[in-house]
């Protein structure tokens, strides 16, 4: 069961997401909240699957509520909900975290589709954003990193988070278990200081370890 916590700051945006989540079969919308005090409080409680938390809050940025329920629940993946069309605003929600971005005037079966990948671990980027991670990853350049510190294996699976792989994609490619996989993305997270996926994945292409021309295909 994927569970879904929904944060906007208008009712009418939250009510209408919670109607057209709860049709779909293998969803369960455990909590709504109109702030970002409100969301961090009920993502600690009900650790939900995947949270779409909107941009911008009355109470606090949408970037600080999604870094503090990173820290609190790592594993649990973030879509920004977004009115904005501004790359430095999608770019940076996707730097402090968040797994993709949905835009509010997505359709039904965008806003179904995106939750169900973001519950694989699977980002559904626009091309355009992705191309700018890419470009920022090739100015950056390698940096020094502790990727001595991970086992060969876990430098697969840190190679396959680095060509935008869901943990099923990864567990099918080197004949492993899913659980497996979750437990080897814990271990990299651990290892090299990272908060997210989404940051291992641009680690991995900072240090080399795919040619960024295959990255986020």
């Amino acid at each position: 069961m994927i569970t879904v916590l929904i944060v906007d700051d208008h009712s009418v945006v939250r009510q209408g997401l919670r109607y057209l989540l709860e049709q779909e079969d293998g969803i369960e919308v455990v909590g709504d909240c109109p702030d970002g005090a409100s969301a961090v409080t009920a993502a600690r409680g009900l650790a939900p699957t995947v949270v779409l938390l909107d941009l911008f809050l009355p109470d606090a940025s949408g970037l600080d509520v999604l870094a503090r329920i990173k820290r609190d629940r790592p594993a649990t993946e973030v879509l920004m909900l977004t009115s904005s069309t501004a790359d430095e605003h999608l770019l940076a929600a996707i730097r402090a975290g968040a797994l993709a971005y949905l835009p509010k005037t997505a359709g039904v079966d965008d806003v179904v589709a995106s939750v169900r990948a973001a519950a694989r671990g699977e980002s559904r980027l626009d091309p355009r954003i992705a191309a700018r991670l890419v470009r920022e990853v090739r100015e950056a350049g390698p940096p020094a990193g502790p990727l001595h510190t991970l086992s060969p294996r876990e430098t697969q699976v840190l190679a396959q988070l680095a060509r935008g792989r869901s943990n099923r994609e990864i567990a099918k490619t080197l004949a492993i278990t899913e659980e497996t996989v979750k437990a080897h993305v814990s271990s990299i997270l651990a290892k090299l200081q990272l908060s997210d996926r989404t940051q291992a994945a641009i680690f991995g292409l900072q240090q080399g370890l795919v040619p960024l021309g295959e990255a986020l295909d």
